[in-house]
């Protein structure tokens, strides 16, 4: 009977040590260690918990992963976010696993950009200036390389041997979709121009057999689009003012569209308009009071409407229209000069 109790005390005692040394080894498993504060972890979307926890291990925040991984299926929960995530200082396993499951503490390593149908291709420029590592000036020069244009064109096919036309200003003028993207603030020109040709992609092969069908050349379908965008708001506008560009050019008829004087004077769409209308004789071919057809290339980068409306204009019989830029912006529309002349005097009152 002694002996017995001396093989149980014996055995208690060996536990009791087990369970210690299995207690420290856990403890200081899962000990977070104050590494160097520029220490980053990317989390990306396709890694497990246990990934997470093991790549912890490599950067030598924790001893052991799976250690940490167990732990935290047993007693506390986690939802890590995929993100770049600075290491914290001073915390323990449960703090570190929240701070990774909370997306708000992830580095801000990108930013929104949001374009608007109108844009020229240097107010692109200028809002990658403003928002990531990129110059202006270096992107524009990069944009008007021909090498570098001729480079992507295989990869996009919107991009036509007519962009290197006599006379255009810009050979990416007018190809860049207008959106909302999302870059990373370290960035390279070409990644950021690729990503806006990705998109200008998918809406141009939404549309290809219109395209295809169109009496205009892709170049001049996006360089009519670019004028439509700046002459219209809404949608049906736009199929309008279409149809009256289409009516003058099969007339043969000169388009006689200021906003083609805004930009061979260069004049944005948030300045002084009226500079357009007074200086319709100023020599430039992208100034259609001067020069018969469209002009060398797209004055703008047009949305997806204004595309759509070249592309399937409305069948009328206007062959003049104005806009009420002293009232709601609407546009009237006239068959005669007269008729014109009328609306002229109605609508553009207020100057």
């Amino acid at each position: 009977m002694k002996k017995l109790k001396i093989i149980i005390i014996s055995l208690l005692i060996i536990l009791i040590v087990f369970l210690s040394g299995a207690f420290f080894f856990v403890q200081n498993a899962l000990k977070v260690h104050n590494v160097d504060s520029s220490t980053i972890i990317n989390i990306d979307s396709s890694m497990n918990p246990r990934d997470i926890f093991n790549e912890l291990a490599e950067l030598e925040v924790i001893d052991n992963g799976d250690v940490a991984y167990y732990y935290s299926r047993l007693l506390h929960p986690y939802d890590f976010k995929a993100g770049a995530y600075y290491i914290p200082q001073d915390t323990d396993i449960n703090g570190l696993i929240d701070y990774l499951s909370n997306a708000d503490n992830a580095i801000k390593n990108t930013v929104m950009i949001t374009f608007v149908e109108g844009d020229w291709l240097k107010d692109f420029a200028l809002k990658f200036q403003e928002n990531t590592n990129l110059n202006a000036d270096e992107l524009m020069a990069y944009w008007d390389d021909e090498a570098t244009v001729r480079s992507l064109m295989e990869d996009y096919p919107f991009l036509t041997e007519d962009i290197f036309n006599d006379g255009v200003r810009h050979p990416l003028e007018g190809y860049f979709f207008p959106d909302t993207y999302e870059f990373y603030i370290e960035t390279t020109m070409e990644d950021v121009t690729r990503r806006l040709l990705d998109q200008s992609l998918v809406i141009y092969e939404k549309y290809k057999d219109d395209f295809a069908e169109s009496s205009l050349t892709i170049h001049e379908i996006y360089t009519l689009a670019s004028i439509v965008q700046y002459e219209a708001s809404s949608f049906e506008d736009m199929k309008d003012v279409a149809g009256v560009f289409y009516n003058r050019l099969n007339d043969g008829m000169r388009l006689q569209s200021s906003v083609t004087v805004c930009y061979a004077i260069d004049i944005e769409p948030d300045e002084d308009w009226t500079a357009c209308e007074t200086n319709s004789d100023f020599d430039d071919p992208y100034n259609t009071y001067m020069y018969d057809g469209l002009p060398p290339g797209p004055i703008l980068n047009p949305g997806e409407d204004a595309l759509l409306a070249v592309l399937e204009p409305n069948d009328n019989d206007y062959y003049y229209f104005i806009g009420d830029v002293c009232g709601d912006g609407a546009v009237h529309f006239a068959q005669t000069l007269d008729e014109h002349n009328a609306n002229i005097e109605e609508y553009l009152w207020c100057y």
